[in-house]
């Protein structure tokens, strides 16, 4: 059996198990009465991250994929579960609870025995394998399959033409080779940080593609989570200063040409120059997350116009609807293309961070 084949099959066996909970997690009734629908809740929770799959809700059920739950407690221990156990946040479980409102909403904190938070306990460390989570793991798994099987078939013919999937990334790895990498590092010293780079371009851009997919395991808005792009724009962050040579490093704390005033007694440059390396990660973080997330809340912002105006009347939501729709398809397809634009943007930005703190003194 193949590497691909062997990856397809351990994905197959990661994620059955979270097939099977399916029903065991739905048989959970919503112990709340119906309530008026509420744009912003219904956005956020599709746009936010979960320890459950949410899937649908019939007749007051939540049918839902239950994830693991994996807690470290200083005085309850090491703690290991499925999600279904808190039962869409309505129990408890373990002395354990989700809140359901206010700063807090939506983590996993101590409760007392009549399930209310207990503010005066610490708060445990979190490392469940949330909705995020499972969706990186996913996208991982699929970026590996991929290559794998573009790297066997150039091993297996390597001067053939390409063809299958083949075909489709190999324009998409030359293009960030020959119009992304190369310019902005310079034809000498680009290799070395090639493969963190074509990693970052794909990992952005299939996570992206697949957030807009909404059938499980796909549809996490996963780059829309300001944690993922902060990970990311750190892992930049360390890329680039951790390459910074002397001439780097001299013009931030030394700047050349520039007034002794400038630097002493005061050091008015080094300081700029310092919050200028934080704010390029920053920068990185915050683009990433705002257009991601926005492209997300406004497809759900157009879908949700048609409860608003079926709660003011039948006839008014379904003419509503057909809107309401081709606004939202519209939207989508514009997602597409800022999926590609904001790989592009990421991959090009930090090219040229480390393309300036590797480039040799004039």
């Amino acid at each position: 059996m193949s590497l691909p084949d062997k990856m397809l099959r351990s994905l197959i066996i990661l994620l059955f198990p979270l097939f099977t909970g399916i029903y065991a997690s739905a048989a959970e009734e919503n112990p709340l009465e119906e309530v008026k629908f509420e744009p912003g809740a219904f956005i956020f929770d599709h746009i936010g991250d979960a320890y459950e799959w949410h899937l649908f809700d019939i007749d007051g059920k939540h049918y839902s994929v239950p994830l693991p739950v994996i807690l470290y407690h200083r005085e309850k221990g090491l703690n290991i579960f499925m999600s279904h156990r808190f039962q869409h946040g309505y129990a408890t479980y373990k002395g354990f609870g989700v809140v359901t409102d206010g700063p807090e909403k939506g983590k996993i904190r101590v409760v007392r025995e009549d399930g209310t938070v207990d503010p005066d306990a610490a708060r445990p460390i979190d490392i469940s394998i949330t909705k995020n989570v499972t969706g990186m793991i996913f996208a991982a798994l699929v970026m590996m399959a991929i290559f794998l099987t573009v790297a066997k078939r150039y091993k297996r013919r390597p001067v053939s033409s390409p063809s299958g999937i083949q075909s489709l990334f190999e324009p998409l790895i030359l293009f960030v080779i020959d119009d992304i990498v190369k310019p902005a590092i310079g034809e000498k010293k680009y290799i070395p940080f090639l493969p963190y780079l074509l990693t970052l371009f794909f990992f952005i851009w299939i996570n992206n593609m697949l957030g807009l997919i909404p059938i499980f395991p796909m549809g996490a808005n996963v780059t829309g989570n300001i944690s993922v792009a902060g990970g990311l724009a750190l892992t930049s962050f360390l890329v680039i200063n951790l390459s910074g040579n002397r001439q780097y490093w001299q013009h931030i704390f030394n700047t050349p040409h520039v007034p002794l005033f400038l630097k002493l007694p005061i050091p008015i440059m080094p300081v700029i120059e310092v919050v200028g390396i934080l704010t390029k990660p920053f920068v990185l973080m915050v683009r990433l997350f705002a257009n991601i997330t926005a492209g997300h809340i406004i497809t759900m912002g157009f879908f949700t116009l048609i409860f608003i105006f079926g709660e003011v009347s039948p006839s008014f939501g379904y003419g509503g609807s057909v809107l309401s729709v081709g606004f939202g398809i519209f939207i989508t397809f514009l997602e597409l293309l800022v999926a590609l634009i904001q790989a592009y943007v990421f991959t090009l930005l930090t090219s040229l961070f480390i393309g300036m703190a590797v480039a040799d003194g004039h």
